[in-house]
């Protein structure tokens, strides 16, 4: 008696092998660690190959983090803005009043127009200050401390551990 084809289960390489994305190349590569390093962390270090894959690292890092920031204050301006329009609870419950839904609809263009202008201010700083301190003490591998310190500044009324790739 043969099993009906439904019941018999398929072993052929294409429903078996499950097939996954390439790996992504490392942004940092182990360096033999320098003499002022702390011998604790071992006898390699991770650095950036060159200053480009630094400053493209920190540039994709600000544009993922302002992106989710961004969204999240879409998110969060459509609430606002939905609970600033809405009428007050008690006039629902006499009746007699009808929602004009198109006057709620400007309220709420307004108030969410009004919410993300101000986190379009907010979401590039946030992002920036995220960044920094991962990137505070990356190093680069090809340069040496000149040329470091060339492609990193260090504002006046902040402290000197803190810098903004030009």
């Amino acid at each position: 008696m043969a099993m009906p084809k439904s019941e018999v289960e398929d072993f052929s390489p294409s429903a078996t092998l499950i097939f996954f994305d390439r790996p992504i190349p490392l942004l940092r590569g182990p360096v033999p660690a320098g003499l002022s390093d702390n011998p604790s962390i071992g006898p390699f270090v991770f650095a950036f190959k060159d200053a480009r894959s630094l400053k493209s690292a920190f540039r994709s890092c600000q544009s993922h983090i302002r992106e989710q920031c961004e969204g999240g204050a879409r998110i969060g301006c459509s609430i606002s803005a939905s609970k600033k329009c809405k009428p007050p609870w008690w006039k629902t419950l006499f009746g007699g009043t009808n929602v004009d839904f198109s006057e709620r609809a400007q309220c709420e263009e307004r108030e969410m127009s009004a919410c993300v202008a101000a986190s379009e201010d907010s979401c590039p700083n946030f992002a920036t200050s995220k960044c920094l301190s991962p990137f505070r003490d990356a190093r680069i591998s090809s340069l040496g401390l000149k040329q470091v310190s060339d492609l990193i500044t260090c504002p006046n009324k902040l402290p000197c551990h803190t810098f903004f790739l030009k």
